[in-house]
């Protein structure tokens, strides 16, 4: 099949089309999945898959969780959407529960704003950074490899170049140093300065963790200067990490965190927290969203954080970690494994990942090859032994075969 024809088939349009009609901003897909449950998914043909991917970290209470559909469906046979010039039930109380988990069980004083993706929530921070930073002190400081989002301004903050130049010319106003180097970051601050943005563990870059002694540098700094220190909780937040944000294994309090991916377990939603001093700095009409925090996505959030805490998702995380750590180091051709909690990447000696990870898709097991030479595995939080056992009992026989 030519690259049109895969996609085509995959997305199930019309055979007679001449052309897919999805546009190709990914590339063509090999599967068409349509149901799920649990850690499990089933394609058209009724193929079963083991996801050890979560959507990108985002299913992480498993697929068709029952209390989250049933949030769901309640509130879609009750109120959609009326805008957010008016209140909706939902909102204040998965603000409030955001605020307190920020705090590890006890209110950390901020406000959130809500959007629909992690990209926007990210947007919110630039911006929030830029007023309260004032006119003349706008950079935003982040981290070469890092990954904020596909917009003009998040991919302007985003380090990995090669992203760049299609887009050329994007915003002004940021600045990138090397990762895990505090000195090199110090170097780059001036009095145009008004932040810096880092991830705890840096997920598209290659699944690389920060260092306690950069992030507890990097806030001494942002506490020297006035500066707002601002962390991408998009991918690493509500768990993932073996806490309820990886910046709470540095021992620090940012002062702008953001989050979407798990919060909505597959429903859009993403958020913007900040301490009130500094949320203070947003006025009405600064920044605004249509749908963000609309009654249905936030009913699905509020399902989420109950459900979350009630099975304590960052012990499960720490748990279902530590044994993939052990399942997997045992196959012959992992060499590292790095990340923390069940945000990990594992990495393959002389086994090339994109191709490992294709012919992983074909057995049953869905995972992705996040650099050319280490897969990322972030299943569901939920996952048991048995999970990781049919997983390695996938890849096992893979590597072995791309290996010889």
């Amino acid at each position: 099949m030519t690259v049109q024809e895969t996609h085509r088939h995959a997305t199930g349009a019309e055979p007679a089309m001449a052309a897919c009609p999805i546009m190709p901003t990914y590339g063509p897909p090999t599967v068409q999945f349509l149901r799920g449950e649990g850690a499990y998914l089933w394609d058209r043909e009724d193929k079963k898959y083991v996801d050890f991917l979560s959507g990108l970290a985002v299913t992480s209470l498993g697929h068709a969780h029952p209390a989250v559909a049933e949030a769901i469906a309640a509130q879609a046979n009750r109120l959609l959407h009326v805008s957010n010039l008016y209140a909706t039930e939902h909102n204040a109380h998965v603000a409030t529960e955001i605020d307190r988990l920020v705090g590890d069980g006890t209110p950390a004083g901020g406000q959130v704003f809500f959007c629909n993706s992690g990209a926007e929530a990210n947007e919110a921070a630039l911006k929030l950074a830029r007023r309260f930073g004032g006119h003349g002190r706008h950079q935003v400081v982040c981290a070469l490899d890092s990954f904020h989002g596909r917009t003009l301004a998040t991919l302007a903050a985003t380090g990995q170049p090669a992203k760049w130049e299609t887009f050329q010319p994007l915003p002004e106003g940021f600045k990138h140093v090397v990762w895990n180097d505090l000195a090199e970051l110090e170097k780059s601050l001036d009095e145009t300065t008004a932040a810096i943005f880092l991830e705890p563990v840096q997920g598209e870059g290659g699944v690389n963790p920060a260092t306690v002694e950069y992030f507890q540098g990097v806030r001494a700094l942002c506490d020297e200067r006035g500066m707002l220190m601002m962390v991408d909780e998009v991918q690493t937040g509500l768990g993932r990490t073996g806490r309820w944000f990886g910046f709470q294994h540095f021992d620090v309090q940012p002062d702008v965190i953001t989050l979407a991916k798990a919060l909505g377990n597959g429903m859009p939603i993403g958020a913007c927290w900040a301490k009130a001093d500094v949320a203070a700095a947003f006025q009405p009409g600064d920044h605004a969203t249509t749908y963000g925090g609309q009654p249905m996505a936030t009913s699905a959030a509020r399902a989420v954080l109950e459900t979350m805490q009630a099975i304590d998702a960052p012990a499960l995380a720490r748990s279902a970690g530590d044994t993939i750590r052990t399942a997997f180091s045992a196959l012959p051709q992992v060499g590292e494994i790095r990340g923390l909690g069940l945000l990990l990447a594992v990495e393959l000696n002389g086994v090339n990942a994109q191709v490992a990870a294709a012919r992983c898709l074909e057995e049953g097991l869905v995972l992705n090859g996040v650099t050319p030479t280490a897969l990322r595995l972030a299943p569901p939080l939920v996952i048991t032994d048995n999970h990781v056992k049919e997983a390695v009992a996938i890849l096992g026989p893979i590597l072995d075969e791309l290996s010889t």
